[in-house]
């Protein structure tokens, strides 16, 4: 047999070859893409809910003291002063160290600007963040705060705290799972099939939600004997969603 010969031959064995692969390839993929549209066409999914409304057991409050004098050095010990005479009083109360955090500290010149810019005095600010799960002192803790020499009392926010949530967490999952499937198993029975298994889940939580109370910081001082500050934490809602992918056939 000539060279010749033996290259075409070898040449055409290749070009056999290739078609075959090429056949194959389209072969795996039709039934890649038929096992895909298969597993898509057999599984349907649906969203859960459940919420509950709950009466906060935490409230977080700004308490402070802002005050001016002409100099920086002043008004700096007059600020510290207060402000330790506020926290004192706060533990006074019961409150723990942990249930009391510095969130701001400043000392900043006041500025006069009638005709030019002239420094008039000094400003200092001194913030305590209080946290605390005794819901009915906060009057107490407002009023006498106000009358050891705060000025300053910010929004109060009230929020569930970690423990109860998780006791949430875990009633809330069970009655979303159960909403899904119940409208799982009416849409199941509407298109004549039968729900086999789960394929896939999600949850979304949406808990600790927050109520403010803001109050004008001249009306927080009382007088010995006078009206207490009003509080009412109201009620939170705690909410989680589920989606969940179920297997029919």
């Amino acid at each position: 047999m000539s060279l010749e010969n033996k290259n075409d031959k070898s040449y055409l064995a290749i070009i056999a070859l290739s078609i075959v692969l090429v056949v194959m390839s389209l072969t795996v993929y039709a039934i890649s893409q038929g096992g895909s549209e298969q597993n898509t066409a057999d599984t349907i999914s649906m969203s859960g809910y459940a919420e509950q409304k709950v009466v906060p057991d935490t409230a977080t409050l700004s308490i402070g003291v802002v005050v001016e004098s002409e100099t920086s050095k002043e008004a700096s010990a007059e600020n510290a002063a207060l402000m330790s005479a506020v926290v004192a009083e706060l533990k006074a109360m019961g409150l723990e160290d942990r249930e009391i955090q510095t969130s701001y500290v400043s000392v900043y010149p006041v500025y006069n600007y009638d005709g030019e810019r002239t420094i008039t005095g000094y400003s200092a600010s001194n913030s305590v963040q209080v946290t605390t799960s005794k819901l009915d002192n906060l009057s107490e803790i407002i009023d006498r705060s106000a009358a050891a020499g705060a000025n300053q009392i910010g929004s109060i926010s009230f929020s569930v705290s970690d423990e109860m949530q998780k006791q949430l967490r875990e009633d809330l999952m069970g009655e979303a799972v159960d909403d899904a499937k119940s409208k799982a198993d009416a849409l199941a029975n509407s298109l004549d099939v039968k729900i086999t298994g789960v394929q896939t889940s999600s949850i979304y939580e949406n808990g600790n939600s927050k109520v403010y109370y803001a109050m004008a910081m001249e009306e927080a001082a009382m007088d010995a004997g006078g009206i207490s500050t009003p509080i009412e934490p109201g009620e939170s809602t705690v909410s989680m969603s589920v989606q969940v992918t179920y297997y029919i056939e």
